[in-house]
């Protein structure tokens, strides 16, 4: 299988460590240009923010950048000057002009679900306490703002309709970084809680997964009900594993039923997975994002851990495939992030924010192939 850790290493996080960085503003910069420059002019998400803390704490944990436990501090001092309540309101506001001035006040649960992912792994990479209290009190404004009364995710402060099952998706996500990271009290208790909603919410039927509700967690009505993103899919079905991995509880056939009915919808000409579907297997969106083939990868690697015939294969086929089509380019230390039908990029513009979804990747190929050795 492709080692694609020494580019990621030697290419990737020195570039998104040293020119990511914003030198007027402080932060991230949230996107690049073909040209390898700065888009100067992008409104700052601050997920983004969070995810780059993450990135290169965990990459500080496993020693693949050791210098990125002091980068990670010192973006997390920058955001939170910026964007922890600006406005004297809890919590971390969503957009950040390039200045680092509010954009746009809106508490986001998704935003947040990052936010107590990098906290935590920063907490292992540092063992800073004051990193670590940080974590219990945003952990507990999401219980307190943006929680509903029957323990599902609100949208954000204000509250707002659809609801969505990728706010519990990363939260999942983010309650067994925590418990990896921190060994952290009621983790696993809070990934179980979320795990049944995904069974029983989530998948209508089964294993399409929705992405918009009611507030009643009903499907929500029209067009919007029907979506379905295989690339979400995927995902799914390597957090069903990993929580397997940690807990000993299987769900089951659901994570290799998750990604065959993926799969259905590709892209037949390169095996690529489609954005968006509808859920009678149409495909809405034929464009191809970056991020759902990193998954895809996670997938079949996790699908062949468990002893699935023929996926290390597959793990190696996408794998390679995501190599030769969208890393190293625009730039050395770059990827694109979309094509369109006709295999086009379709934006000229190299977003950070991808760096979580490809570290996440090489990760799990480093783990796997560490495994099968």
């Amino acid at each position: 299988m492709i080692d694609l850790k020494p580019w990621l290493i030697e290419q990737s996080l020195p570039f998104w460590h040293r020119q990511g960085w914003d030198a007027r503003h402080g932060g991230v910069h949230e996107r690049f240009l073909f040209s390898g420059e700065p888009d100067l002019e992008a409104i700052k998400r601050v997920r983004v923010q969070a995810r780059q803390i993450y990135s290169y704490s965990h990459a500080a944990v496993l020693g693949w950048y050791p210098e990125g436990t002091a980068f990670a501090l010192d973006l997390l001092d920058w955001m939170v000057a910026k964007a922890r309540s600006p406005d004297g309101r809890p919590g971390f506001v969503h957009l950040l002009h390039p200045d680092g001035s509010v954009a746009n006040p809106l508490r986001d649960t998704y935003d947040h679900m990052f936010v107590l992912l990098s906290l935590a792994w920063l907490a292992r990479a540092s063992g800073d306490a004051q990193v670590r209290g940080l974590l219990d009190e945003t952990l507990a404004l999401v219980d307190e703002h943006l929680t509903a009364p029957d323990g599902t995710l609100l949208e954000g402060i204000p509250s707002s309709l659809p609801r969505r099952q990728n706010p519990h998706m990363h939260c999942f996500e983010a309650m067994m970084g925590l418990y990896e990271a921190l060994d952290y009290p009621g983790a696993l208790d809070r990934a179980a809680r979320l795990h049944a909603l995904f069974q029983t919410r989530f998948l209508v039927p089964a294993p399409k997964l929705r992405e918009y509700f009611t507030d009643a967690w009903e499907v929500a009505p029209g067009r919007e009900g029907e979506s379905v993103e295989p690339g979400h899919q995927v995902e799914w079905t390597w957090l069903l594993h990993r929580y397997r991995r940690l807990t000993g509880r299987s769900s089951g056939s659901l994570p290799g039923d998750l990604l065959d009915d993926a799969l259905a919808t590709s892209d037949p000409a390169t095996g690529f997975l489609v954005d968006e579907t509808d859920c009678h297997g149409a495909v809405r969106r034929a464009t191809r994002r970056m991020w759902p083939q990193t998954e895809l990868v996670k997938a079949w690697l996790v699908e062949a851990e468990s002893g699935r015939q023929g996926a290390w294969e597959k793990a190696e086929e996408a794998l390679s495939a995501l190599d030769d089509t969208y890393l190293s380019k625009p730039f050395a230390a770059g990827w694109i992030d979309q094509f369109d039908a006709d295999g086009k990029p379709a934006i000229e513009t190299v977003p950070a924010s991808t760096l979580y979804h490809v570290l996440g990747m090489i990760i799990e190929v480093d783990r796997v192939s560490a495994r099968r050795a």
